[in-house]
């Protein structure tokens, strides 16, 4: 019997955030077998942890799987499967072996009690995009070039996962989404993108985000927290977001399941550091 704990991310309250599987024991669980579960789940992402092998206290070997695929990394099933363990052996600092690298993780309980996960992501990377790609991009979303923000070109960001980022240029584009599913798909498939990290710019330092996700099997993931972490090293990288910088990102606003994302960037460390608090779902 495989016990599975459900959480939402990314929220305070049961009915916002992205909501994850999280497995706390899945030794001897087979690849087939996770993915089985993730996909009865239905769940954008479920993580599967098993204690170390070299027996380091409070470390995990993590695989994460979506309903259609497993993927490298993922933020919001970091931040659930973080605090389910926090909720079993105590608040405090964690390892997370994953496929991307380690992700230090580290829990505490805010004055209201909730419980915060906070994840160091790998060090990411930054890519241009090849016109062509762009252009295919674009009619896969049904968007127009006149419909992007040109103070934030498209770029593939990387922080464990690679993600393609694009700025709308109105708040009214980003809530109109309505994207041909497969070919969006296919075109992810070819080029090992795992979300789009679509963006409206509020201010310098707020911004609202939507994440496709149609390779996951998923129309779209309500809180991203691995597409945050590559979104914070895209601002970084175009030197919109200098020394150190907190951004915050409002996701899931459109899907009637609001998130809150932390982003933190850190003049003196390359990696991203994003946080939120995370909850249990009843049953």
């Amino acid at each position: 019997m495989t016990t599975v704990l459900r959480y939402a991310a990314f929220t305070s309250t049961p009915e916002g955030g992205n909501k994850a599987g999280v497995v706390p024991e899945a030794t001897g669980l087979t690849e087939d077998r996770m993915l089985a579960v993730a996909a009865e789940l239905g769940y954008s992402e479920t993580a599967f942890l098993t204690p170390d092998r070299q027996g380091r206290p409070r470390t995990y070997d993590v695989r994460y799987f979506a309903p259609a695929m497993e993927v490298p990394f993922c933020g919001h099933a970091t931040v659930a499967a973080a605090v389910a363990v926090a909720e079993l052996t105590g608040p405090g600092d964690l390892v997370f072996e994953t496929r991307s690298g380690t992700v230090p993780v580290s829990v505490a309980v805010d004055p209201d009690g909730v419980l915060r996960a906070t994840l160091t992501s790998v060090e990411p990377h930054v890519l241009d995009v090849d016109p062509a790609d762009f252009q295919e991009a674009l009619a896969a979303l049904d968007w127009q070039a006149a419909d992007l923000d040109p103070t934030l070109p498209p770029r593939i960001a990387y922080a464990g996962a690679r993600h393609l980022v694009l700025a709308a240029a109105t708040r009214g584009r980003l809530a109109d989404l309505a994207y041909d599913f497969d070919r969006l798909a296919a075109f992810m498939t070819a080029r090992e993108l795992i979300t789009f990290q679509l963006v409206w710019r509020e201010s310098a330092t707020v911004f609202h985000v939507r994440a496709p996700f149609p390779v996951g099997g998923v129309v779209e993931d309500p809180a991203t927290g691995a597409a945050a972490a590559a979104f914070g090293a895209y601002l970084r990288e175009l030197g919109q977001a200098p020394g150190d910088t907190v951004l915050t990102l409002h996701q899931g606003e459109d899907l009637g399941s609001p998130g809150l994302l932390h982003v933190e960037l850190r003049a003196d460390d390359p990696r991203v550091r994003v946080s939120g608090a995370a909850v249990r779902l009843p049953g």
